[in-house]
């Protein structure tokens, strides 16, 4: 029996958006908590699993993003013996997230904090920073370098399962048979850096992923091969915008294709619902980002 559950945490009740992992053996770990928004999903999802106040031991975070580590520093107060793991490039980002918060708040502008909310910091007491050549959070749960996202994303493979907890670094999955979508936003993407990252995962070659947007997928090969496919072809499609010069129209262009190719695969409502507030645009932007800085 597998001792790896998928937590939907429903973000502003919208199924299948976000997922939280938690490994309940050999010691309790939550992969990527989520927003602070959707803290009330997780704390529920948790209790149901039978962990108390001091069973958590481990909150394991792919990257700094909001979407994937906003709810940490609310989780250790409620759990007072876990402690965070995290690249260590990451790290002082989760000690202090002003920069991370304006950053984001750029981006979403008024929706801020209805999309996130608080964003609490995590004494440096109680973050076990991640470098190179280092032990992950207990034996069998291994950190992966996984470039790409953004610069310090980690993986994380469960060994004895032989699943990867893959953060973005592959991508979107809105559905069992739905393609695997790039997640591009600006503006740390690199290209370069992800299809490396591509590479080790396939030579690490899990039974299934779990990429946080969302659930666990088998096929692993053809998931890689998909992403870096469909990674490629959007940035031949961004470059040739660029040479031409409509590269603002085509984004939009870009951004209605993909609602329309996921609705097949997902309920148009749950679709528009979830690039209202992930735009493919915004990944289209972020490619163009990293070609501006790299022609």
């Amino acid at each position: 029996m597998s001792s790896i559950v998928c937590l939907d945490l429903e973000h502003l009740e919208l199924p299948g958006a976000i997922a939280a992992y938690v490994v309940l053996e050999p010691e309790p770990t939550v992969v990527d908590p989520g927003p602070s928004t959707a803290l009330t999903a997780l704390l529920a999802g948790l209790a149901r699993l039978d962990l108390g106040p001091h069973d958590l031991r481990h909150v394991a975070l792919t990257h700094v993003h909001l979407d994937h580590a906003g709810a940490t520093g609310h989780l250790l107060q409620v759990f007072p013996d876990a402690v965070v793991h995290i690249h260590a490039d990451g790290a002082p980002h989760m000690v202090d997230p002003t920069r991370l918060v304006a950053s984001t708040r750029r981006t979403f502008g008024d929706a801020h904090d209805r999309l996130w909310g608080e964003m609490r910091p995590v004494p440096p007491g109680r973050i076990r920073p991640w470098r190179a050549g280092e032990a992950g959070p207990w034996p069998g749960l291994r950190p992966l370098p996984t470039p790409g996202h953004i610069a310090h994303h980690l993986a994380y493979l469960h060994e004895r399962e032989g699943t990867l907890f893959a953060g973005d670094s592959m991508g979107l999955v809105l559905g069992p048979k739905a393609p695997t979508q790039p997640t591009t936003p600006p503006p740390a993407v690199d290209l370069r850096a992800w299809e490396r990252t591509l590479d080790t995962i396939a030579e690490v070659a899990p039974e299934q992923v779990g990429p946080t947007h969302f659930g666990l997928h088998g096929a692993v090969q053809d998931r890689v091969d998909q992403m870096r496919r469909r990674l490629l072809g959007l940035e031949a499609r961004v470059r040739g915008a660029m040479a031409r010069g409509d590269a603002a129209e085509d984004a939009l262009r870009y951004d209605l294709e993909v609602r329309q190719e996921m609705a097949q695969y997902v309920g148009k409502d749950e679709v528009e619902r979830y690039f209202n507030l992930f735009a493919a645009a915004t990944d289209y932007a972020g490619v163009q980002f990293y070609l501006e800085r790299n022609p």
